[in-house]
């Protein structure tokens, strides 16, 4: 496996987050899904990276950084392709993320997930995100969960 950063305007990008777009849709309603489209992800203030298992793009994700409610980075776009689960890249996706934020400085991780993503809100907590109030723009919906983790910060 290979996780480097990618532009997430490449196709392949565009056909995983088709993907996650189709489960999110299917589970909540429009107002409780806050899913960022390519345009945004491809924001100078976001890393985005992508998970290659012989060649082929299997799993994506993304940090935002903000600092709206002090300064963070928002996980963003954390997507593993489902012929590619149980391999373990949504956690070496989740730490590339969270070592970015790292060595630059930033000392919050923080995100938003449904709460019937059960496996991702089970990552998450093994992780060490623990479930805090909205944050950012963010406002109580009861679908939501938002989670935060303090991390061990590199001098820039």
């Amino acid at each position: 496996m290979e996780i480097k950063a990618i532009n997430p305007l490449r196709n392949d990008v565009q056909r995983l987050i088709t993907q996650a777009d189709a489960v999110m849709l299917s589970q909540y309603p429009a107002e409780s899904n806050h899913l960022d489209d390519v345009n945004e992800l491809a924001k100078p203030n976001v890393y985005f990276i992508g998970a290659f298992v012989d060649d082929r793009l299997a799993g994506i994700g993304a940090v935002k950084l903000l600092s709206d409610d002090g300064e963070y980075g928002e996980i963003k776009r954390v997507y593993v392709e489902p012929d590619f689960r149980g391999l373990g890249i949504s956690v070496e996706i989740m730490s590339m993320l969270e070592a970015h934020l790292s060595a630059r400085g930033v000392s919050c991780a923080r995100l938003e997930t449904g709460n019937k993503q059960s496996e991702a809100v089970s990552l998450y907590r093994k992780l060490g995100y623990h479930v805090r109030p909205p944050y950012g723009s963010y406002t109580e919906d009861p679908l939501s969960l938002f989670m935060e983790k303090r991390l061990g910060v590199n001098a820039p």
